[in-house]
């Protein structure tokens, strides 16, 4: 019987994102902010009735949440694991030979729902791993903190005790689209991105999943982390902000 409802479950889910239109919305969720459906019917360019008929589905099927504030109603991804499911498929739809065509900036940094993804973000997930702040754990199992990792997510302000308490993973891994390599997602990825974000070292672009690295950002990263960076090449151009907006960004 499990089995059967594993099966229908996935079904359900994968007809749900079949839909192009609601592909494109559920993109433009990922970067964790809450829109009106007018702004998702723009989004995914079809009429208004069309996107209630398109949100309803997404929430069936858990896919979406609501949040009623007077009289507007924010939709937004039903959970986080929703950003991760479909970062996995980008990489999927991809196709077995890889070519990144994503803009610079976004295949540099960008928010994958609440958590740090793109060149930057795998950076430094590999360089936690190297460092053992991040150990493996057995084969699916979500990643271990060491004690000096405890140690080194305190020097950001982060208290990886209190987060081990909350209902949701600490520290997975979440498969990058644009690199194909994981980036840390989890309660640890979400902190160390609010973190990042508090600090001023990377600012979030109105409107996009872009994360811009500033010069301040620049340079306290690659000191703490112990690496020197790798950054986009040159600024978003006109026709890459295009591209971007086709990403679902």
């Amino acid at each position: 019987m499990n089995v059967v409802q594993n099966d229908l479950g996935v079904s359900n889910v994968a007809a749900a994102i079949a839909e192009p239109a609601r592909t494109r919305m559920l993109c433009a969720l990922m970067d964790g902010h809450a829109r009106t459906s007018t702004e998702l019917a723009a989004i995914a360019e079809v009429s208004t009735s069309t996107a209630s008929a398109h949100l309803a589905k997404l929430r069936d099927a858990g896919l979406l949440r609501v949040q009623v504030q007077g009289r507007h109603r924010y939709y937004g991804l039903g959970d986080p694991l929703v950003a991760q499911a479909l970062e996995a498929l980008m990489v999927i739809g991809q196709g077995s030979t890889f070519t990144p065509r994503t803009p610079d900036r976004l295949q540099f940094a960008r928010t994958c729902y609440d958590h740090l993804a793109g060149t930057l973000g795998v950076q430094l997930h590999d360089r936690m791993l190297e460092a053992g702040w991040l150990l493996m754990g057995e084969e699916g199992e979500d990643y271990r903190v060491s004690d000096s990792g405890v140690e080194f997510f305190r020097g950001l302000d982060i208290d990886v005790v209190e987060l081990s308490r909350l209902r949701r993973s600490l520290a997975c891994p979440c498969l990058d689209w644009s690199m194909r390599s994981p980036h840390l997602a989890g309660a640890l990825g979400a902190a160390l991105l609010r973190v990042l974000l508090q600090r001023k070292w990377l600012r979030q672009d109105v409107d996009s999943r872009a994360l811009t690295l500033t010069g301040t950002g620049g340079r306290y990263i690659s000191k703490y982390f112990g690496i020197a960076l790798i950054q986009p090449s040159k600024p978003l151009s006109a026709s890459a902000s295009l591209e971007l907006q086709s990403l679902g960004a």
